[in-house]
């Protein structure tokens, strides 16, 4: 299948020059994203598989790449190799991207009985997911115990003894803290122990009867800098130190997740371009360092998400509506409304921006406008400092493509908020035939 066609590429890039198609229209004051023609270099964030199923498709829907997801897989190994890989479900619960990564050897970071069966029934091993949330109920810690799973997450010594009664000899890896810094999303207050709890957590669970067998840290999901494992790994070192002083010798170390996608902009529509490369090196360096702190030999995991997913899902969307109206303070305003928003797809838009394409308009003038959802919820919506230039001719039910939104898109969805239901997906790539669900 061929990738459709057009003279020239719309695609939301940073704005360049402000070219109002509409008289009597405001130059804004806010950086604003651009349309801009089809570079003459290959564009990184072009995925001509996902290219061409969006050109195919006629209604909305997400679609995965699972080839380009089999790819990062393959990457991602290389670059940090002996990594055990446990794919964070939350990011994607998608059947058959779970299926394909556990084809490939990824194991699965589960945060409920409910994800643990999925992942079961995707053909994963037990041995290979573990619990990683450490907020769990009696309930559930018992649940998962018996589908198999004998790894958990824990961060206070409440979950401990909960682990104990429920999941007798499991073994446990005990999460630290972490500031978030230079993460988009920070995870600071909810999960993990501060280090100088982090021994007192793991020599209960020796008491307890489980085996301490690790510790975790997370860094923020999309982190944007190699500092943050730095710190993180200057703490886990101080922690091992502090375990070997009490004969507490655990034979792993979670790493997280916080990798980040390559593909999304900031909240005023600028790329984001993280140092993946100083990410990996400082990664690889730190591993080595623990080693050597280390009494016994270390073995390592990582709990990807969206940096696996995020840049080969994409959506087609159609246009709700372009329109202008005047402010109070007398000023002219244009949004434009897509079929789908942070309720069914682009939970995310808050505090960051879609790469957007216009494949049926080319050329014409612009105008720059805040992009929304269709719901009747002021919160559907990218931030208002983030304006984006679309084409002035756009009409009601012109397709939009929406890039890099892989990550979250099916997950964060409600069950159809204002009457506005989850979009259908689709699979292309992998060993079966494509596929599609709800």
């Amino acid at each position: 299948m061929r990738p459709q066609t057009t003279d020239v590429r719309q695609i939301a890039e940073p704005r360049r020059t402000a070219d109002h198609g509409r008289t009597g229209h405001r130059t804004p004051t806010a950086p604003a994203t651009a349309h801009t023609s089809a570079p003459s270099v290959p564009d990184r964030h072009d995925h001509p598989a996902l290219r061409a199923a969006l050109a195919a498709a006629v209604e909305d829907t997400i679609i995965y790449d699972l080839d380009g997801i089999g790819r990062q897989y393959a990457a991602l190994c290389a670059e940090l190799p002996g990594v055990a890989v446990r794919f964070a479900m939350k990011a994607c619960p998608v059947d058959e991207v779970l299926g394909h990564l556990a084809r490939l050897g990824s194991g699965f970071d589960a945060a409920s009985p409910q994800e643990i069966a999925q992942a079961l029934r995707t053909g994963a091993d037990p041995r290979l997911i573990h619990y990683g949330n450490t907020v769990k109920s009696d309930r559930n810690i018992a649940e998962a115990y018996r589908l198999g799973v004998r790894d958990f997450a824990t961060d206070c010594l409440e979950d401990v003894g909960a682990i104990a009664e429920h999941a007798p000899g499991s073994r446990v890896f005990c999460r630290l803290a972490t500031t978030g810094e230079g993460a988009l999303w920070g995870l600071s207050r909810k999960f993990g122990c501060s280090p100088e709890d982090a021994p007192r957590v793991l020599g209960a669970a020796r008491s307890a009867g489980l085996v301490p067998s690790g510790l975790s840290v997370h860094v923020g999901s999309q982190q944007m800098t190699p500092e943050a494992w730095v710190t993180g790994i200057d703490m886990l070192a101080a922690v091992l130190e502090a375990l070997d002083r009490r004969g507490i010798t655990p034979d792993r170390i979670n790493l997280g997740g916080g990798l980040p996608a390559l593909g999304v902009l900031d909240r005023r529509g600028r790329p984001l371009e993280p140092p993946l490369d100083k990410m990996f090196m400082v990664i690889r360096e730190g591993m080595e360092r623990l080693r050597a702190v280390n009494a016994v030999p270390l073995d390592f995991l990582l709990e990807p998400g969206r940096h696996l997913v995020a840049d080969h899902g994409a959506i087609r969307a159609h246009v709700a509506r372009l329109s202008s109206r005047r402010r109070l303070d007398g000023t002219r305003e244009d949004w434009l409304y897509l079929s789908c928003g942070k309720f069914n797809g682009l939970y995310e838009m808050d505090q960051l921006q879609y790469r957007l394409e216009f494949p049926t308009r080319s050329g014409g003038q612009f105008v720059d406008a805040v992009v929304a959802g269709p719901t009747c919820d002021s919160d559907d919506a990218y931030a208002q400092e983030g304006l984006v230039r679309v084409p002035g001719a756009i009409a009601s039910g012109d397709p939009v493509w929406v890039h890099s939104c892989g990550a979250y898109a099916s997950a964060y969805a409600t069950r159809g908020f204002n009457g506005f239901a989850p979009l259908p997906y689709t699979c292309v790539g992998g060993p079966a035939p494509d596929g599609a669900g709800a």
